[in-house]
């Protein structure tokens, strides 16, 4: 099969291109390689993916809010699925730029649809976030709950893709997926995102910045358990669904620390500020129904992938 991986230059689009790949499929990349963060890191994250798929991988550097430009990259090229992972990212980012937001995911979203819809394609998996739950009272997250109070404009613009893939479901007959990813780490993370972050400022004997007390709870999940569940959502049709890709566990901030103090065996120095507007309690899956309708079953803890991403981050041998 041919599959478009739009932001497949980065963190998990990287990893799920070289996964198609090594299933034996097509791939192209559609990426802009902004500069959100350094677009050289990106470049070398499609390393693998060269390598692997030869004439089988082709990247387009391409935005999503340029429309004519999607229409011609799509001009002659047929792809049997879409999977959608570029966006802006990032909860606090999106407080001091929402109006960005907005247009990258929600317009960027709109164009990959009526573009690709055009050419044919039918079948869409559509990244979103467990920053749609916002502030949700009840744990764990379950599809069904009611989201309809997102505090940032990061979520907001993601709530606002769900609905555009029922929409696009509901009158053209698109099978969409969505998927909501719950704090993704690993091999290549993003240089923002704290486990990258704080393993930075530990190795360098700097202090690292804690909003609040500690006692936030995040579901940490494995690229590798969040690229099986992309990929199962890719072997059959679903109409349209969302289904939450977790690890159904949490993690306190302070215990996220001490994993990584240990991994890199020296101590981190805390610095303590107030909490942010923006980020929430508490993140924490259900994942029944990708169990039940995805076979997805999480395998990496914590206390495992943190090492592994360790060995990764210090460019050990055995880093995956």
């Amino acid at each position: 099969m041919h599959f478009l991986v739009t932001g497949g230059a980065g963190f998990i689009g990287s990893h799920v291109a070289e996964r198609l790949l090594r299933d034996g499929h097509r791939v192209t990349v559609w990426d802009d390689l902004n500069t959100f963060y350094d677009p050289a890191v990106k470049r070398a994250n499609l390393t693998s993916a060269v390598q692997l798929g030869g004439s089988r991988f082709h990247f387009v550097e391409l935005d999503l809010t340029d429309a004519p430009a999607l229409t011609s990259a799509a001009d002659g090229e047929t792809f049997d699925q879409v999977i959608h992972l570029a966006a802006r990212a990032g909860v606090r980012p999106s407080l001091e730029q929402p109006a960005l937001y907005q247009r990258v995911n929600v317009e960027g979203t709109v164009n990959l649809l009526e573009t690709l819809r055009r050419t044919g394609c039918r079948k869409f998996v559509l990244a979103s976030s467990s920053s749609v739950y916002g502030i949700n009272a009840k744990v764990p997250f379950s599809e069904a709950d009611p989201i309809f109070q997102p505090i940032s404009p990061y979520a907001a613009s993601k709530l606002a893709c769900e609905g555009l893939g029922h929409v696009y479901h509901h009158l053209y007959g698109l099978d969409i997926t969505m998927v909501r990813f719950f704090t993704v780490y690993g091999p290549r993370q993003r240089p923002d995102l704290a486990i990258h972050k704080f393993a930075s400022l530990i190795q360098q004997g700097r202090p690292i910045p804690v909003f609040g007390d500690g006692s936030t709870r995040r579901d940490y999940t494995y690229v590798d358990d969040i690229v099986a569940g992309v990929m199962a959502c890719t072997e059959r049709s679903f109409g349209y669904s969302i289904f939450n890709l977790g690890e159904s566990q949490t993690v306190r901030l302070d215990e996220l620390i001490g994993h990584l103090e240990v991994a890199l065996g020296k101590r981190a120095i805390i610095e303590r500020h107030s909490a942010q507007p923006g980020d929430v309690p508490v993140t924490f899956a259900d994942i029944s129904k990708a169990q039940a309708q995805l076979n997805y079953r999480p395998t990496t803890r914590i206390a495992e992938g943190i090492p592994r991403f360790v060995d990764w981050f210090l460019g050990r041998p055995s880093s995956p």
